[in-house]
């Protein structure tokens, strides 16, 4: 009698640990499947000279803006006012634009500052326009985010700036942009600024940002 206890309570103890485990590779299987869905972005096209990559990720507008640079910066002499108002536009829209964003650390409008300040400019982001964004990793947020909408360059003035460390481009493009958002509810969010973009060899690289 004792040993029949013994081996029923042997079995289910078996069972549950079938059970346990089954459990546990179903989890593991979810998890690494969910995984899978995140996709890696991939570089469609490259402006090599300065240093431009598109990323398939970006949406059909940001193409556009980025076939337009590409003519501008391909011209047998480069217009440099052109140049410093589409990447002015190219990073508004960016930068600005938090709804195709998949989280606070996935900042726009990285390309086109100076690399200088980059980790500064990053930390600041992440601390404030994009302080709440939510996750969308798989694609399954129900936040309302802002999406720019017009851009208009209100003026393009050149005049020296000096950087930290002391290094002065007498030939700086200040660019002073405003826009609006697509749909209602984003009366508080910025829609101005004066970007100032230097001289770092052939390239036109964002050093501030003002409000």
């Amino acid at each position: 009698m004792k040993l029949k206890k013994k081996a029923k309570r042997t079995l289910i103890i078996i069972v549950i640990l079938i059970l346990v485990g089954l459990c546990a590779f179903l989890g593991y299987k979810m998890f690494t499947d969910k995984k899978d869905e995140v996709k890696e972005t991939k570089v469609l096209k490259t402006i090599e000279k300065y240093n431009y990559t598109l990323h398939d990720n970006k949406t059909a507008r940001y193409k556009k803006m980025f076939e337009k640079l590409n003519e501008i910066l391909t011209e047998k002499e480069v217009d440099e006012e052109k140049y410093a108002k589409q990447i002015a536009e190219m990073f508004v829209y960016d930068f600005y634009s938090l709804k195709d964003k998949t989280a606070k650390t996935d900042v726009g409008g990285v390309d086109f500052v100076y690399s200088g300040v980059l980790d500064n400019f990053l930390l600041n982001a992440e601390d404030t326009y994009y302080k709440y964004v939510e996750s969308n990793i798989y694609g399954n947020r129900d936040q309302k985010l802002p999406e720019v909408d017009e851009i208009t360059i209100d003026s393009v003035r050149v005049e020296p700036f000096t950087i930290a460390g002391g290094n002065t481009d007498e030939k700086a493009y200040h660019v002073k942009v405003n826009w609006t958002y697509k749909g209602e509810g984003f009366d508080s969010y910025q829609k101005a600024a004066e970007l100032v973009f230097i001289h770092n060899d052939i390239r036109l690289d964002l050093v501030e940002l003002q409000k």
